[in-house]
């Protein structure tokens, strides 16, 4: 590739040696990130990943794509790009736990105005550790330069990440019955969604970003903000191992009402006790700036909740103490009962 130049496209605003220098910064993050599945060396024309399916019966892949959405906003103002990646790579994970499948592998999209190469290697470190926290190998990629198309400091994020499970060990909404309970998984923060809103409730574009807010423990709005979300993956694995999971939801863009009814069988309704919900001080303050009323604030965001996991009654001591051995600060916040509406917040 050291012959590799055109003068007529880097005159276009393509710097193709650029994408070079970027693919070199990044493979010590991408490195990290290596475990037995990892066939190749980043560079080629496609990732490769060789499947171990021992005690499986009947393996089921289950894939799932996502962005950061506008967040990305908010780490090319404060020019911090070294989170955002684990932001991407948990909206994917995440996803795709909730069918009872391990994460294996990830790659990723990055469009820019302009290629950095210091600036893609950053934000690809984040990628690598958002992978190390989920367990799951960063096999490939792309980053994409257009001039032209958007500002030269801007760019997006996007990634896809695969998963495996056995058919007969992935969640069967269908078993849940009344009586079950539905545990929480605290958030981080408002994670990766909701931030068109966000924007303007504190009309980021100009805010301050860095001074100190007493009602966020002393963070300043941008810290509190750019706060990547959280990867269940590892508790939740654990958790499968043993106790008999009937519906995990993934508490994203929607809220509650949009994302737990989703792990919800027809008949059956989720009733979450409002006052046993931990909601953040940062949702508090985007409620109390933007006048957004408690109904839109539970269909937007995820509240201080981001993921919700329905077990058994008689499980929910035993899946509480594992998801705390893991470092989950795990809690009941209600009960499955007879209802047509799939979720009831009161």
């Amino acid at each position: 590739m050291e012959k590799s130049f055109s003068e007529s496209y880097a005159a276009a605003g393509v710097d193709i040696t650029a994408g070079y220098k970027a693919v070199e910064l990044m493979k010590k993050h991408i490195n990290r990130t290596k475990n037995e599945g990892c066939l190749d060396d980043v560079g080629g024309f496609g990732g490769c990943f060789g499947l171990d399916l021992t005690g499986m019966t009947e393996p089921v892949l289950v894939s799932g794509t996502d962005g950061c959405g506008t967040k990305v906003r908010l780490a090319i103002l404060l020019d911090k790009h070294d989170t955002i990646g684990i932001d991407a790579v948990a909206m994917c994970a995440n996803d795709i736990i909730c069918c009872g499948a391990k994460p294996l592998f990830f790659l990723d999209y990055i469009a820019c105005g302009k290629n950095r190469p210091e600036k893609i290697a950053e934000i690809v470190g984040g990628v690598a550790e958002g992978c190390v926290r989920s367990g799951c190998a960063l096999i490939g990629g792309e980053t994409a330069e257009h001039p032209g198309l958007m500002p030269e400091e801007d760019y997006d994020l996007a990634g896809y990440c695969t998963g495996i499970v056995d058919k007969s060990k992935m969640i069967d909404k269908n078993t849940m019955q009344v009586g079950d309970v539905v545990i929480a998984l605290p958030s981080s923060g408002v994670h990766s969604n909701g931030f068109s809103l966000v924007r303007k409730v504190f009309d980021i574009e100009n805010a301050d970003l860095t001074t100190p807010i007493a009602e966020l423990g002393g963070k300043g709005l941008g810290e509190a903000l750019l706060e990547p979300t959280r990867l269940y993956v590892k508790p939740v694995l654990a958790l499968l191992k043993e106790v008999a999971v009937k519906g995990i939801s993934h508490i994203t863009g929607g809220g509650f009402y949009e994302n737990i009814p989703r792990s919800i069988p027809d008949g059956l309704c989720a009733k979450i006790d409002r006052s046993a919900v931990r909601v953040l001080p940062i949702f508090d303050l985007i409620a109390k700036t933007g006048n957004i009323s408690e109904r839109d604030m539970f269909n937007t965001f995820n509240m201080g909740v981001g993921m919700s996991i329905v077990v058994a009654k008689e499980d929910a001591d035993k899946a509480l103490a594992i998801l705390h051995e893991q470092g989950e600060d795990a809690y009941l916040i209600g009960e499955i009962v007879q209802g047509d509406d799939k979720i009831d917040l009161q």
